[in-house]
């Protein structure tokens, strides 16, 4: 008898074990007794052909069909379930064949199982990598949609915040004004003043809340003109004079290769976008640390360094600081001041620089060594550039040759 017929003398045992040591509720019997059947006819296939690519269909088939719960445990469960068979077919060959057929029909099944299972790790390998795939998409687009929700939101409340606040404010303004015709009291003044410095401080958040919202949206709006950045440098430094005297800091702006340079960009922006790094560094500088702006030319673009004495960013937060909301992980909020240390705030300025400079077609990242309220490694950020040394509209550069002119003799 040869091999082929041996393999269907055992058939139904084989079938009927199967069935009993596999199935674990009634509903399944039928369902794997014909999966069963269908795995021991190819592999009858593969025995009269010898070509073991006919188990491929049915084992791919498997590996597809592995739960959740499969998939999320340790992997293996298909290799397992090929190897019951592979037990269930040795202990029936043994109970059913004398001992010579039982070895003969053992050694010439064996590879085919072997080449079942090298089979299965692959598609299970496979099948897994697929789900994870799928895992990490549908986390990247809930992450999309969360983001975009609260880009929403931002936009939503900056918009509705504003008209209350024009209104609280043009009261104020008109109290203030009834007030000084009619000799205000200290008291009153102090009152007043406590409600304009509050009105210009929520203008501040909406403002910047509406610039995370154009951002997000790519409708930035860049007013080019000409640009020199030690003039906006000093403008920061006189604006910034006061905080720096009264938090014993000092402040030294090197007068580098390339500040001097006319480029093309938005002034204004440039100067926020400056304005956030640099008070950043002044909010996580401890009373009487140093600060330093300094920078370089490099091929088509100037970098600019704003570097400090503060308490440092840990590796971790170093990335997530430009995000919309981050702020340092491990630093405890003090006050709302944007200029005291260790102030709190939305967390949006960071954003935003990097925003503007983007627009621009720059960039920003931060250096530090790790975060240390004791030792106070400092950080350093980098501020990227490109030297646009004319306008890209050409209305805007015929309006400008003559300063472009005197500027590159």
């Amino acid at each position: 008898m040869d091999e082929l017929e041996l393999l269907r003398t055992i058939k139904p045992l084989w079938l009927n074990r199967g069935l009993l040591a596999l199935a674990k509720g009634a509903s399944l019997r039928q369902d794997l007794y014909e999966q069963l059947q269908h795995f021991y006819d190819l592999l009858e296939h593969v025995v009269e052909t010898g070509d073991p690519a006919w188990l491929d269909s049915i084992l791919e088939t498997w590996a597809n069909s592995l739960t959740q719960t499969d998939l999320e445990n340790q992997p293996g469960n298909l290799v397992k379930f090929i190897n019951e068979l592979q037990l269930l077919f040795l202990r029936v060959c043994r109970e059913t064949l004398d001992e010579s057929q039982a070895l003969n029909l053992i050694e010439q099944i064996t590879p085919w199982f072997n080449y079942c299972q090298q089979k299965s790790t692959q598609y299970e390998i496979q099948t897994r990598i697929n789900y994870v795939t799928n895992q990490l998409s549908q986390i990247q687009r809930a992450l999309e949609k969360l983001d975009r929700t609260k880009s929403d939101f931002i936009s939503i409340a900056a918009h509705e915040l504003k008209t209350p606040l024009t209104l609280i404010e043009g009261y104020a303004s008109m109290l203030a004004e009834k007030h000084t015709q009619q000799n205000m009291e200290s008291s009153d003044a102090i009152l007043l003043n406590g409600i304009h410095n509050g009105i210009q401080r929520l203008r501040t958040i909406i403002d910047d809340m509406v610039d995370v919202s154009l951002i997000d949206n790519n409708l930035l709006q860049l007013n080019i003109q000409p640009v020199w950045l030690n003039r906006i440098l000093k403008t920061l430094a006189l604006e910034l004079e006061t905080v720096i005297v009264s938090r014993k800091l000092n402040l030294e702006i090197v007068d580098f290769p390339g500040s001097e340079i006319m480029i093309f960009a938005d002034p204004e922006r440039l100067i926020q976008a400056f304005r956030n790094v640099l008070t950043n560094a002044i909010k996580y500088t401890p009373d009487g640390g140093q600060i330093k702006i300094n920078g370089r030319t490099l091929s088509g673009f100037i970098e600019t360094t704003i570097s400090d004495t503060g308490i440092g960013i840990a590796p971790e937060d170093q990335p997530a600081i430009f995000d919309k909301f981050g702020r340092l992980g491990n630093s405890t909020l003090h006050s709302s001041s944007k200029t005291n240390f260790k102030g709190g705030g939305p967390g949006l300025g960071l954003h935003i620089a990097k925003g503007i400079l983007e627009a621009h077609g720059g960039a920003i990242w931060v250096e530090s060594p790790g975060y240390d309220e004791s030792s106070c490694p400092g950080s350093i950020f980098h501020i990227l550039l490109p030297t646009h040394l004319e306008p890209a509209d050409q209305k805007m550069a015929k309006l400008f040759s003559p300063l472009i002119r005197k500027t590159t003799k």
